[in-house]
């Protein structure tokens, strides 16, 4: 069940972004994650969904889940 999540550190890699801005995003409920201790784990499958529709450039993260 764990390898169906990643932290936030590794979606900042998946997505080609810095990791605050990962953080960013779960904080603004951009991108649906679960606190376990004091790490974000994202369900990866929702992860490459958002990935596939979002918008690096600045003001444009959109949700499409």
């Amino acid at each position: 069940m764990i390898e169906n999540y990643v932290d936030a550190d590794e979606a900042a890699r998946l997505l080609k972004v810095h990791p605050e801005t990962v953080k960013r995003l779960i904080r603004r409920k951009h991108l649906p994650a679960t606190k376990v201790g004091n790490k974000w784990m994202i369900e990866r499958e929702k992860l490459l969904v958002f990935g596939a529709t979002y918008d690096r450039r600045r003001g444009r993260a959109r949700l499409l889940i």
